[in-house]
């Protein structure tokens, strides 16, 4: 039989003393707030920055490649791609798909109401998955019709709600040129990416347009949007993507494109950082505290274990298995709350966001089993390092002085 987890055992289940309960709770109760707040501060944090870059290079993509000039204007320089850079692109294998486009900054005026925007032209070959997922009305361009392509246009939410703008409703677009030029377009879908600078800047038409109005040739583009498989290798990729392109051409990383997002997003590491030291610090304080005032409660006890012939590190031990156990039982209540709470709002969205602030209509959740399990590795560890000292206090204690203490 282990003596000390014997002793241990009865201490921390059958004692006697209420206020060695009061504070075996208190301490349970510090230990379970910490790590249920540590967790949904880590899945949050990665909610939050999973889902924006979903947002931004969704729309963008994840490297852009256009002609390699000291034009800084919304409107792209026309360039046709070679075959080799085509065939670079394809033979890639941390690419998912490439897709053309052009943009042209235009105005739009309807319902006594103007609107600077960016024209997004985009051909056949358009990847439609991460609009068809934001779309809130409406459908996508029907690019198997050509004539009906180049006067049917997509436009956000956000720039439909300022327009007073709806689905089916048609619009004159002036084009910004020497002398401008104005075309009719009908809405056929409103998409809600939720990132203000998308949604107020973009809109979505047939890249024919702005081929017809720059007088540019049938294969001439403004630029090459790519996905990539891992996000993860943003900046090894973009290098290699760049160090293989014809020297008339440039690329440019989506964190290149927003740094203002990614910069945020960034600084959310630090605030989690943050946060992660100092609920660890509140665990700990607490659990030091439950184990002095237990190691105090029980003066009388460890004089006679000491007059039995138990050492000091034996009675050690009986206080560091009692700490074992109430981190443990801490441990398992702070899994329940944390990942409970974290999949009914991953489930249920109760919690919402302010979407023009945050980018997001509600908080998101994004668990990962290595870092669920960490942080409870961390905390046992942690919590019963520093126990060592507190513990060994045990070795202070005199056996004589310690039976007569009351």
């Amino acid at each position: 039989m282990n003596t000390e987890y014997f002793i241990a055992r009865r201490i921390a289940i059958k004692s006697e003393r209420t206020f060695s309960k009061l504070i075996v709770r208190i301490a349970i109760s510090g230990v379970m707030l910490s790590l249920a707040v540590m967790m949904l501060s880590v899945a949050i944090i990665k909610g939050f920055k999973t889902e924006i870059q979903e947002k931004v290079r969704g729309y963008v993509g994840d490297v852009r490649i256009f002609k390699l000039d000291l034009n800084n204007s919304f409107e792209l320089t026309p360039f046709v791609p070679s075959s080799k850079t085509i065939s670079d692109l394809k033979n890639n294998k941390n690419i998912v798909y490439f897709q053309s486009y052009a943009t042209k900054p235009a105005i739009i005026s309807a319902n006594e109401e103007v609107e600077g925007i960016n024209f997004k032209g985009i051909d056949r070959n358009f990847n439609w998955a991460y609009i068809t997922k934001h779309l809130v009305t409406g459908r996508t361009i029907d690019f198997t019709d050509s004539v009906k392509a180049t006067k049917e246009i997509m436009i956000s939410a956000f720039t439909a709600n300022r327009l007073k703008l709806k689905t089916g409703d048609t619009f004159i677009m002036y084009f910004v040129q020497n002398p401008p030029r104005k075309r009719p377009f009908k809405i056929v879908g409103i998409y809600d990416i939720g990132v203000e600078e998308i949604d107020k800047g973009f809109v979505l038409g047939d890249i024919n347009i702005i081929r017809r109005l720059n007088n540019w040739e049938p294969d001439q583009i403004g630029g090459i949007e790519i996905r990539l498989k891992n996000f993860s290798q943003l900046q090894p990729v973009s290098d290699e993507i760049y160090a293989n392109l014809e020297i008339k051409l440039k690329s440019e990383s989506v964190q290149e494109y927003f740094p203002n997002i990614f910069t945020w997003l960034s600084l959310l590491d630090i605030n989690t950082k943050v946060l992660l030291i100092l609920m660890m610090i509140v665990g700990v304080i607490n659990m030091i505290t439950a184990l002095l005032i237990m190691i105090l409660e029980r003066t009388n006890m460890i004089g006679m274990l000491k007059a039995f012939g138990m050492t000091d590190y034996s009675v050690m031990k009986v206080f560091l298995y009692n700490a074992v156990y109430l981190v443990g039982i801490g441990l398992l209540l702070g899994n329940v709350l944390g990942l409970g709470l974290g999949f009914i709002q991953q489930f249920t969205h109760v919690f919402k966001l302010n979407q023009s602030s945050y980018y997001l209509s509600y908080v998101p959740i994004e668990f990962h089993l290595t870092d669920v399990l960490l942080l409870n590795l961390a905390t046992l560890v942690i919590c019963l390092v520093v126990l060592i000292v507190p513990s060994m206090l045990v070795s202070r204690v005199s056996p004589l002085k310690a039976i007569r203490f009351k």
